[in-house]
């Protein structure tokens, strides 16, 4: 895990940077898919999340989730194309898991990408990830410290 400006950012997943969104490719077909630990820190503590339902298919930038904090209220884009095969049903009980374990526990929704191969190229990730979420976090003068 990378330390950018006071945020963790990890180097294997692949991020919408501007959007503050992330995906992880287990490998399956599948992508997991969360906000940051820079949209949790903007977001402060996290009162509710709700999600769509499995089978509800989503073109890239479409709504997987309403994330609501005390500070905030706003939709979580989705990177990809793709079918919600999937909720992290422990969101409902407690919301601050995206707080506490943005990259762990506090994953939001699973997809079944349609056009992952096309579509991960318009992601950042690894090292090049790190440098473009830096850059981006610099040009907008945010940080998690």
């Amino acid at each position: 895990m990378s330390d950018v400006r006071g945020c963790n950012i990890p180097d294997d997943l692949y991020y919408w940077v501007e959007k503050h969104a992330w995906a992880r490719d287990d490998g399956s077909g599948e992508l997991t898919i969360g906000i940051t630990d820079v949209a949790q820190h903007l977001a402060a503590r996290v009162v509710a999340i709700t999600t769509k339902k499995v089978g509800k298919v989503l073109e890239r930038g479409q709504s997987v989730a309403t994330v609501e904090s005390g500070k905030w209220v706003g939709p979580v884009p989705t990177p990809v194309d793709g079918e919600v095969v999937a909720v992290n049903s422990d969101l409902a009980a407690d919301p601050t898991l995206v707080n506490s374990d943005p990259y762990g526990a506090g994953w939001i929704v699973r997809i079944r990408a349609s056009a992952w191969d096309a579509q991960k190229g318009e992601l950042a990730s690894g090292p090049a990830g790190i440098e473009a979420y830096e850059a981006f976090l610099a040009a907008e003068g945010i940080s998690c410290g």
